[in-house]
């Protein structure tokens, strides 16, 4: 099954770590990405550009709107996403539990519809 980990965390706050601090978080996500890859549970994953970069699209009354920026202010933003096909949700669980945003931010298991 495939679950989606969805990684929030607050950029206002990453944005303010140095950049030796920055690079390690970094490191420390190349290495669990490698880790996953080698375990062969690992289908996918991208690092997101700042909340401050996105464009938010509505459709109201027939005419779209177009907002720059997030949808809503939060204290966590969505940074980044892996994911995995494992075989079931406590699989998904440990490796969310194992990525090295969750000690500051949050990680979402989701699992991902296949039709």
């Amino acid at each position: 099954m495939k679950y989606i980990l969805l990684i929030y965390g607050d950029q206002l706050a990453e944005a303010a770590l140095s950049p030796e601090q920055q690079q390690t978080q970094m490191m420390a996500h190349v290495s669990y990405a490698q880790t996953m890859r080698e375990q062969g549970v690992m289908i996918g994953g991208e690092v997101l550009m700042p909340s401050s970069a996105a464009t938010t699209v509505r459709l109201r009354e027939g005419k779209t709107l177009t907002t720059h920026g997030p949808f809503a202010e939060t204290t966590e933003q969505l940074g980044g996403y892996y994911v995995l096909e494992v075989d079931h949700l406590d699989e998904a669980l440990a490796w969310a539990a194992k990525n090295p945003s969750a000690a500051t931010g949050s990680i979402e298991v989701r699992p991902v519809l296949e039709y």
